[in-house]
């Protein structure tokens, strides 16, 4: 009786014998390892220890992957830290891909019927390449790569592996494409799109793997024949693909895509649309259309690194390829934005296979209006996936700077000139409790307006790299706090206005006065810029991810500030229509000319207390209302940029005594100077020089 042999495959995918001493022991020393790690799990490509040795800044290390993982992690010294910079680490191979199907033909099912004698238990021959292995083991839908495929962990090295199997597949294997076969592929591509997977293609060497795999999946999907008028190709979570059937008399055609980010978010929606003129252009016999959507591949695509082009661009929408019949040119695209903030101004563009990056002359933006997009895309063989890119600068936001930059210089002049002016005539103006308290109003109003003004030039030009230090947080801080107090100023200058007017028979002490004044004006902002920063630093929520200033989208940090101030302006708009009210005095029988100059009387009124109680913020409820018209932006800043020229205007030129004051000072100044000219034209100040 001749000896049966035992055929083991190893984890490394080899063929083991159990006549094979050498081949038990490596069996067993294998599976010995899985049982080192706790709960009999595999250790995964990430390895617990860094590099051992002392860390430089630039230099660079490498440690070998765990077990069962080949290749190695490497790593680089930044700010004394070993972080980790690439991972080749993998599982996969050509050899693992079919080992099942190879130890699987050595023993079928019928084997349990046949002679031992009869049974083969010679070596298989080696796969040698994927297209080999395919074509041997499943050949009609490639379904023998799925299990091995989406059972593997998403390494980096497992993620370049598989796009390059995607890659050959889609050289080697695009012959007779079917919706099987498409499927199929889908699910490989699928597996690497995964959001848990996303972080990992950061770490792959080769920065052109994600362009690599568009480009297979277009290439793949172009040999695709549809047999329907319409099908519904592929449904995967993080890739689908529909086909329709089109000719010359086709009516417009619409593809609608709704893909999510993940599991648990509402789907981005798309639209892909064929306009009527460009179908005249097809032959009278039939063609197709496919379009795929990828929700994910956004985040990991990367671009070839292009002189005078701030990178990275993030791509705020779905991936929409087309693959089209010749004679088609111009496609449109609707585009629903993942960041839906309003600063997320769109740039429609198309991806260029060749180049390795988004060519903004591939399309233009037809319209943008609310949280979408509409793009005119012209398709080509080198452009045929597009989507939106986050504009990093539009010419509405350059209008607005402009406005803004000249704005803040008048209004840092005017408010530097109006405090010389109240320091110049103080000792006149100041010669009540009202009027000096109402000056010390103005006074802080201007110095908190001016010190803010001064924090937003700062932020403005601070260095985008260090925007995670604490540098940053504090001039958010600062910035926060001295708005606040611009705005608590402007509250506590209405309530006086209103005390002014309701209590006319008694007047509360300067001393408790000023004490509520600071209380509110310095006080109030303290508490809550300090509260700000202390619930939202620990979440790091803090800080807007671009710019130094409070974060809106994650943490609403930017309430503290924009509830606080909306709330004061509309108290101050009902103090000025108090006095406005309060100025109108109708007498019987008064004239028209009367009637007159009450009116300009209330215009006056109005027009000096709205600059100093803030009211033109309330410009800014409308600018944070979706679909805002550009004026409304325009109006905003130009009233807010010189609202330091406003103040020295209305809170201080146009004040009568101040006015006053400043002649009385001028006269003083030119008296003592002809004192002094007379003093030295004087006879005895001529002989005395004469002696000398």
């Amino acid at each position: 009786m001749q000896r049966q042999a035992l055929v083991m495959v190893g984890p490394s995918g080899r063929t083991l014998g159990a006549d094979s001493p050498s081949g038990l022991l490596a069996f067993l020393h294998e599976d010995g390892d899985k049982l080192q790690h706790p709960e009999g799990k595999l250790k995964t490509g990430r390895i617990q220890e860094k590099c051992r040795g002392p860390c430089i800044p630039a230099s660079n290390c490498s440690q070998p992957c765990a077990q069962p993982f080949h290749g190695e992690i490497g790593f680089t010294c930044h700010q004394n830290k070993w972080q980790k910079s690439t991972e080749t680490c993998t599982s996969l191979s050509v050899e693992t891909l079919f080992k099942d199907f190879n130890s699987a033909s050595r023993l079928p099912l019928a084997a349990s019927s046949i002679p031992v004698h009869v049974l083969d238990f010679r070596a298989p021959e080696p796969v040698e390449s994927v297209a080999q292995g395919i074509r041997r083991n499943c050949p009609i839908d490639y379904a023998c790569i799925l299990d091995v495929v989406k059972s593997s962990e998403a390494t980096s090295g497992n993620i370049a592996f598989i796009v390059e199997l995607l890659r050959n597949i889609s050289t080697d294997l695009s012959d007779n494409v079917t919706q099987d076969k498409m499927k199929s592929y889908s699910e490989v591509a699928n597996h690497i799109l995964d959001t848990a997977a996303i972080s990992n293609w950061a770490f792959i060497p080769d920065k052109n793997t994600s362009s690599d795999l568009l480009q297979s999946v277009n290439l793949f999907a172009r040999q695709l024949r549809l047999h329907n008028e319409s099908e519904n190709l592929v449904d995967e979570l993080f890739i689908q693909a529909k086909g329709l059937r089109i000719n010359h008399n086709t009516s417009e055609e619409k593809f609608n895509f709704s893909a999510s980010m993940n599991s648990t978010t509402e789907g981005i929606l798309g639209m892909i649309e064929i306009p009527r003129q460009e179908l005249w252009n097809l032959p009278p016999n039939a063609s197709q259309a496919i379009s795929i959507a990828f929700p994910t591949l956004g985040t990991i695509l990367k671009e070839v690194h292009l002189q005078n082009v701030s990178l990275p661009r993030p791509v705020n929408g779905l991936i929409l390829s087309v693959i089209l019949p010749e004679g088609l040119k111009q496609v449109l695209f609707t585009f629903e934005k993942i960041n839906k903030s309003r600063s997320a101004r769109a740039q429609c563009v198309g991806w260029h296979s060749r180049k390795r990056r988004w060519d903004e002359n591939a399309c233009e933006t037809t319209l943008e209006i609310m949280n979408r997009v509409k793009c005119l895309c012209n398709y080509t063989n080198m452009v045929m996936s597009f989507s939106i890119l986050m504009s990093p600068k539009s010419i509405d936001n350059k209008v607005l700077d402009y406005i803004t930059c000249i704005g803040l210089s008048i209004s840092i002049f005017s408010l530097i000139l109006c405090l010389i002016v109240e320091a110049a005539v103080w000792s006149r103006v100041v010669m009540t409790e009202v009027s000096y308290i109402r000056h010390v109003c103005i006074v802080n109003i201007a110095v908190s307006l001016l010190i803010a003004n001064v924090w937003f030039i700062i932020n403005s030009n601070f260095h985008k790299k260090a925007q995670d230090s604490n540098w940053c947080v504090a001039l958010t801080f600062f910035s926060h706090f001295f708005y606040l107090s611009l705005f608590f100023w402007m509250f506590f200058q209405a309530l006086l206005i209103i005390y002014g007017i309701l209590v006319v028979f008694h007047r509360m002490m300067k001393s408790r006065m000023m004490a509520i004044g600071f209380a509110v004006g310095y006080g109030c902002p303290l508490v809550i810029a300090g509260t700000t920063v202390a619930v939202t630093v620990p979440e790091k929520g803090y800080m807007r991810p671009d710019a130094c200033w409070l974060n809106w989208d994650s943490t609403k940090a930017l309430l503290a500030f924009a509830v606080p101030a909306l709330v004061i302006v509309a108290v101050n708009l009902v103090v000025v229509l108090v006095v406005a009210v309060n100025t109108q005095r109708p007498s019987i029988g008064s004239s028209k000319s009367q009637d007159l100059a009450i009116i300009m009387r209330i215009s006056k009124n109005v027009a000096i207390l709205t600059p100093l109680l803030g009211l033109t913020w309330g410009f800014g409820v409308a600018t944070l209302l979706e679909g805002t018209s550009l004026i409304f932006h325009i109006i905003f800043a130009l009233l807010n940029a010189f609202q330091g020229f406003f103040i020295l205007l209305f809170g201080t030129i146009m004040d009568h005594k101040i006015r006053d004051a400043l002649k009385m000072r001028m006269s003083s100044l030119k008296g003592r100077s002809r004192a002094a000219e007379n003093a030295s034209l004087s006879p005895t100040n001529g002989s005395k020089l004469m002696n000398r």
